[in-house]
């Protein structure tokens, strides 16, 4: 797979990236929000699970990939164990990770449509 020129920006975002392809996270979305005046970060990435427990063990893959690459731990996490949706603030990135159903409940990618998106192929 060819590798989108975002994931080179950072190796945060790298490490976020790889974590969710370790435990095949559904339609993983970059959202580069650094164009946007006043953006709560300089990227969302979004991703989904089909359970509860993939939900977590992908919010937990990225907690260890991000420590394990890139030296980082997210400033702030919630959501880790009601299985429906878990977010970690690593400041200048915010990583959502979704069970299916409230992925398109909350539609983030339709709030920042201004914003760069771009989806990576499924590995």
């Amino acid at each position: 797979m060819k590798s989108p020129a975002s994931l080179h920006e950072t190796p945060l975002l790298g490490a976020v990236i790889n974590g969710l392809q370790e435990v095949k996270g559904k339609q993983i979305t970059i959202l580069d929000l650094r164009q946007i005046p006043h953006a709560v970060a300089g990227w969302f990435v979004v991703a989904h699970g089909t359970s509860r427990t993939q939900v977590e063990a992908l919010a937990e893959s990225v907690e260890k990939l991000t420590a394990k690459e890139a030296d980082e731990k997210p400033w702030g996490k919630q959501g880790l164990r009601n299985g429906e949706w878990a977010i970690l603030d690593y400041c200048d990135i915010v990583v959502h990770v979704f069970h299916e159903e409230a992925r398109s409940r909350y539609a983030l990618e339709e709030l920042w449509g201004d914003a760069n998106i771009e989806t990576l192929e499924e590995v």
